[in-house]
C-alpha cells in the first residue's frame, strides 16, 4: 500500500517528493523474503545491515538500480496498519493497479508523524477531500494518544479549523 508523499499526491496538493513509501502486508520477520525478492527485481538495499536495520526501525530502505528511485518498505506490525491495508484503494497507474492508503488512514499516519511537512500534507488532504470519515480518524487518533502520550485529536481538530478558515478566504 502506497503511503507518504506519493499518497498525498493522490489526495492532496501536488508537491515534490523524492521517494516512495510502501507499507507491506508483512511483519519484519519476513525481511529475508523481501530482500530476496528485491535482489531478483533489481532493487538494492541502502543500509549496510538491512536485516538488523529493519528489525530496529520497521523500515527497509531500498533503491531501484536503474532509476535510483528510493523505495522505503514499511513492515506492518500493528492492527492499525493491517486495517489500513484492507481499506486501501486500488488506483490504475498505467497498466497496473496500485493500492493507496485511504485519505483517512493517510491523515492518521501523517498526524502521528507530526513533522511540519506532514501537518501541511494533512491540511492539503483535508482541503481536497470533503467526505472523510472523521469518526474513524478521531477514534484511531484517540487510541494512539494513549500509547504515544500526545494530543493527536487536538492537532487534527486544529487542522480542520485552519482548513475551514483557508477555504473561506
Amino acid at each position: 500500500m502506497v503511503v507518504g508523499g506519493q499518497a498525498v499526491l493522490r489526495y492532496g496538493e501536488p508537491r515534490a517528493t523524492k521517494y516512495i513509501d510502501i507499507t507491506l502486508g508483512a511483519g519484519v520477520e519476513d525481511v529475508e523474503k523481501i530482500l530476496m525478492i528485491a535482489k531478483r527485481t533489481g532493487i538494492k538495499t541502502l543500509v549496510r545491515s538491512p536485516k538488523s536495520f529493519a528489525f530496529r526501525t520497521g523500515v527497509l530502505p531500498l533503491a531501484d538500480r536503474k532509476t535510483g528511485i528510493r523505495v522505503d518498505f514499511i513492515f506492518s506490525n500493528t492492527l492499525f496498519e493491517q486495517r489500513a491495508i484492507k481499506r486501501a484503494r486500488s488506483v490504475r497507474v498505467g497498466k497496473q493497479s496500485v493500492r493507496f492508503a485511504s485519505p483517512e488512514d493517510l491523515i492518521i499516519q501523517k498526524i502521528i508523524a507530526g513533522r511540519p511537512r506532514d501537518l501541511e500534507d494533512v491540511a492539503s488532504v483535508l482541503l481536497k477531500n470533503r467526505r472523510l470519515n472523521k469518526q474513524y480518524i478521531t477514534r484511531w487518533l484517540k487510541q494512539f494518544e494513549g500509547v504515544l502520550d500526545a494530543s493527536l485529536v487536538h492537532v487534527y481538530r486544529k487542522l480542520i479549523r485552519e482548513t475551514r478558515t483557508r477555504n473561506r478566504s
